[in-house]
């Protein structure tokens, strides 16, 4: 149990990504996570209403599937099988967010100040919250897939536009951490 609790080496990990991903080469199947809103909107019938909504959402139920399974995957990994404890965060890190207000996660894997529930008594926060889900979402649509869809899927397939995304994903990282995060904070 002690081997599944705690922090796996990148090549584990990155072995198994990448046999998942060539099993989907293998099977024809394209993975990404932002394609399935589409199927769950086009499941509801607002395909007759939005034409982007009118496509054949049951081609991809083994996608929503393992949008199920990675919920279900990711609550039990959180509540049963995680050790928060063993998340080295550099000494500098904490040290930055302490001064932007933002108490370290102490044996959390989030700390409560961004993910807590506090979070939803603040103004603010609430507004911050939606407009980064918006961003979120027509960034997801506008770059043709999310990060995940990209980096995972589109890069095992060779594919420049995600590799484009993907530099472009690095590259809006850095600059939100280092310059407008602290604007915000």
């Amino acid at each position: 149990m002690e081997f599944i609790t705690h922090t796996w080496h990148w090549s584990i990990s990155g072995f198994i990504i990448g046999m998942v991903m060539l099993s989907l080469i293998y099977f024809g199947k394209v993975f990404g996570m932002s394609s399935n809103l589409r199927s769950l909107c086009s499941m509801t019938g607002i395909g007759k209403r939005v034409s982007f909504f009118n496509w054949d959402w049951k081609s991809q139920r083994w996608n929503l599937i393992v949008v199920l399974g990675a919920m279900i995957g990711g609550f039990v990994a959180t509540h049963y099988l995680s050790d928060a404890s063993n998340v080295a965060i550099n000494p500098s890190t904490i040290q930055k967010l302490q001064n932007l207000g933002i108490d370290a996660p102490n044996a959390k894997l989030l700390p409560d100040a961004i993910f807590g529930n506090a979070v939803f008594t603040s103004l603010n926060k609430i507004i911050m919250l939606l407009i980064g889900g918006l961003l979120i979402g027509f960034g997801s649509r506008y770059a043709g897939g999310c990060t995940s869809g990209h980096a995972i899927s589109g890069l095992s397939n060779f594919q420049l536009p995600s590799l484009k995304a993907v530099i472009g994903f690095f590259v809006g990282g850095l600059i939100m951490v280092n310059f407008i995060f602290p604007l915000i904070f």
